[in-house]
């Protein structure tokens, strides 16, 4: 009897745009001392893991190597992070802004726009809403809750104080209703920038109490969602997993599809 063929797991790639370095007491004989260090939750690759990816860190260097980056992957996730730049969507610093890197800015809007060319699938967390916002074209608010404005809060006002938790309402026609099975969620809060205009192509499919944008989607795309939550802090949710398991899905369809028009050109370049 034949053993049966298990699909290989899709790989999908992750940025980050922490970037530390390291104080004294953190550094260890045999570390290189002073250098500037990744940063990235391990929570992002348990996520994926366990909606069946194999998931890969993409080292934030130039935008000019995305390209080769992007050729080995099934789909992109972008996760949270720092404030963006807002010369990267035409604005006036902010005097409430956080430190930025626009550098990185640089690198990850690259990899969404790569990923956008290519139909990858790619989902973006919290920072990465924000980030797929500005790739295509939209703004952001620099500094919550003064802008818009509003009495919920979203950020804690130190590391220590506890998480913030709000609901949110979501369009049960959207492809995140359907894919979290609900048009209402409680979700935590962690961020200091929100959506303020929707870039071009993008829907709002999910709304704070507050009217600002929890959620976005692109019609156009087999799967090209964003929340500005942290889904993957909370994947022990069967509706936060069913998140990661529809994207894997969908970064699984793409690795198909590109192998199958492999298949294709090398059977055609033969004949």
């Amino acid at each position: 009897m034949m053993a049966s063929v298990t699909a290989p797991r899709p790989v999908i790639g992750l940025t980050t745009s922490e970037i530390r370095l390291p104080g004294r007491a953190e550094q260890i004989p045999h570390a290189d001392a002073g250098r500037h260090e990744l940063v990235l939750g391990l929570s992002y690759m348990q996520a994926l893991g366990a909606a069946g990816a194999a998931p890969v860190i993409l080292a934030p260097l130039d935008p000019d190597d995305v390209p080769a980056m992007l050729s080995s992957l099934s789909g992109v996730c972008l996760p949270g992070g720092p404030d963006i730049d807002p010369v990267e969507y035409g604005a006036e610093r902010d005097a409430d802004l956080g430190p930025t890197d626009r550098a990185l800015d640089l690198f990850e809007l690259a990899v969404a726009r790569g990923a956008e060319r290519l139909g990858m699938p790619l989902l973006a967390l919290c920072r990465g809403i924000q980030t797929l916002n500005v790739a295509h074209g939209g703004d952001l608010y620099q500094h919550l809750p003064r802008d818009p404005g509003g009495e919920l809060r979203h950020q804690r006002d130190r590391p220590t104080d506890p998480g913030l938790e709000h609901e949110v309402t979501i369009d049960p026609d959207s492809q995140l209703g359907r894919v979290l099975g609900t048009d209402r969620l409680v979700v935590n809060s962690f961020h200091h920038q929100a959506v303020r205009r929707l870039g071009e192509g993008l829907r709002a499919v999910a709304w704070a109490s507050d009217g600002l944008v929890e959620g976005v989607e692109d019609p156009r795309a087999d799967f090209r969602i964003g929340v500005q939550w942290h889904a993957e802090a909370m994947t022990e949710r069967r509706d936060q997993l069913a998140l990661f398991r529809a994207f894997v899905e969908a970064a699984g369809r793409y690795a198909a599809s590109a192998s199958s028009t492999a298949r294709t050109a090398e059977a055609s370049q033969r004949s």
